[in-house]
């Protein structure tokens, strides 16, 4: 069993995070290279100052009509979002491995906070799960991959709970919370979990389309 923990932290971690950032990288490249190809007016009415309003906007919670109109799914996709992200990066453990490998460390969140972030995540989970299987419109358009998606996410914080936790076998949660994390990573560039990559650039186009060349809000 350690010596499987060392695979899974050692050579497979290193893999899933080439995969990570070579796929993204990829992805990035293809978006413009097709843009340039296909679409290249684009470019000519792209706008910095269109396209930051419009992501800042977009990034202020209830900042748009539709999140006005969607109170409860505002708060818990906000909540969600900023967990997600913010957890996995400020954990202490995590920034001790760091430590251990790259003698780079910062500031950590502390231990009860990162377990109630952590609870929020699986939480929101719950949630977008819920509304997919009882909402009519989000069920129609649901696909059996979203809930795999679903699961990808949450698995690294349920494992990474119950093994800070100690629950059932910690060793074996230990390495089924490395391995959920890397097949997290590795699944970004290629799934819908891409559009943590692709949204600012969405977001930036629509921005300056819409406040440069209709010069309305697209809020």
């Amino acid at each position: 069993m350690h010596s499987l923990y060392n695979f899974v932290s050692g050579p497979l971690a290193w893999i899933a995070f080439l995969v990570f950032i070579g796929g993204s990288l990829y992805k990035v490249y293809t978006l413009i290279t097709l843009t340039y190809q296909k679409e290249s007016f684009i470019f000519t009415y792209m706008s910095f100052k269109y396209g930051l309003r419009s992501i800042g906007r977009w990034l202020t919670p209830f900042g748009t009509g539709n999140m006005k109109e969607n109170p409860v799914m505002t708060v818990v996709t906000f909540a969600f979002h900023l967990c997600l992200f913010i957890t996995p990066i400020f954990l202490l453990a995590h920034i001790i491995l760091w430590d251990e490998s790259f003698n780079i460390s910062w500031w950590s969140l502390p231990e009860q906070i990162a377990d109630i972030f952590t609870l929020v995540v699986i939480a929101g989970c719950v949630y977008f799960l819920y509304r997919r299987l009882t909402i009519p419109t989000v069920k129609y358009l649901t696909s059996p991959s979203d809930f795999g998606l679903l699961a990808i996410v949450a698995a690294p914080f349920i494992t990474g709970f119950l093994a800070y936790h100690q629950v059932f076998d910690y060793q074996l949660m230990m390495i089924l919370h490395v391995v959920s994390g890397e097949l997290m990573l590795v699944a970004i560039p290629f799934t819908r979990l891409s559009h943590m990559i692709y949204s600012a650039f969405t977001r930036a186009y629509i921005g300056s389309e819409f406040g440069g060349v209709r010069h309305v809000k697209d809020w």
